[in-house]
């Protein structure tokens, strides 16, 4: 849901930066690399040290590039394969740096093994589900379902979170107890996405191989 209208309201914000970028000779390749890079390094030089609130303003300043490159090829013509295979693959490359970060987070100073693995598995299953709509729709199926949780219900629910538990060290109480209640949240929903796309892909496909064998009886 968030994907869906999320995305087009802050596409529509942001298509002057785009067109601003290409005016200024900026490929969609460099702004989706520099995006990129910019939320892994947020992530990682952050979030183990426990600065949340400024590792989440850094990720959310980079993570509109996702939105800002897609803006850009659209505007020049240029879509292509090959632009939307590397947003993709980065997509989850920046998602595993968020979650790795946490998880680095709690295996150390952060003092919480169960929460290491609850970051540790948000960040697994978070790939899975992503792989199990690439995987269903490379084979010819549909996979028509969304699930609870998909990437832009992950990246706010942990965000927000991260951010407004970062405000502890400024001095706000109680507002910790909030990235770990938005990590059990996004792995629970991550589990539940997962099994509404297991669910969806068996259906698809027994359907598919039905109309198959129906077609060579005939």
């Amino acid at each position: 849901m968030l994907n869906k209208y999320a995305r087009a309201f802050f596409t529509r914000v942001l298509t002057p930066f785009a067109a601003l970028l290409i005016r200024i000779g900026v490929s969609p390749d460099a702004v989706t690399l520099v995006g990129t890079g910019g939320v892994v390094a947020g992530a990682l030089i952050f979030y183990p040290l426990g600065e949340f609130f400024w590792g989440t303003v850094v990720i959310t300043l980079f993570v509109f590039s996702d939105l800002v490159d897609g803006n850009m090829a659209r505007q020049l013509g240029r879509s292509s394969r090959w632009g939307a295979f590397l947003d993709s693959t980065l997509d989850r490359v920046a998602d595993s740096a968020i979650f790795g970060g946490l998880a680095l987070w709690y295996a150390g100073r952060g003092d919480s093994l169960v929460l290491c693995g609850m970051a540790i598995f948000c960040l697994a299953s978070g790939q899975v589900v992503s792989y199990t709509k690439a995987r269903g729709e490379a084979i010819g199926l549909p996979v028509d379902v969304n699930g609870l949780v998909e990437r832009a219900e992950r990246l706010v629910i942990t965000l927000v979170a991260c951010g407004l538990s970062g405000l502890h060290a400024f001095g706000v109480p109680g507002v910790e107890i909030l990235l770990p209640i938005a990590l059990w949240v996004v792995g629970i929903g991550s589990a539940v996405t997962l099994g509404q796309r297991v669910v969806t892909v068996r259906r698809e496909s027994a359907e598919a191989d039905a109309m198959a064998q129906g077609g060579n009886s005939a």
